[in-house]
């Protein structure tokens, strides 16, 4: 029962982990492009934010699945 419970909670923290990193590479980029092209902020900006919320997801399902 334990082992379970420190397995889950492992996978968690190795989603939270990657999505973080994830995106901390998307805005890094998105601000490299913007820096780049200025004229295309509002599109990039549009792309980072849908990204990420996509990279953030995967938190929620293994939340989910643990459980």
């Amino acid at each position: 029962m334990l082992a379970e419970g420190i397995t889950g909670s492992i996978h968690v923290g190795l989603a939270a982990l990657g999505s973080a990193v994830g995106v901390a590479l998307i805005g890094m980029k998105a601000a490299e492009a913007v820096g780049r092209n200025p004229g295309a902020a509002g599109k990039i900006l549009t792309q980072a934010i849908i990204s990420s919320a996509l990279a953030e997801g995967i938190v929620f399902f293994a939340i989910f699945l643990v459980k």
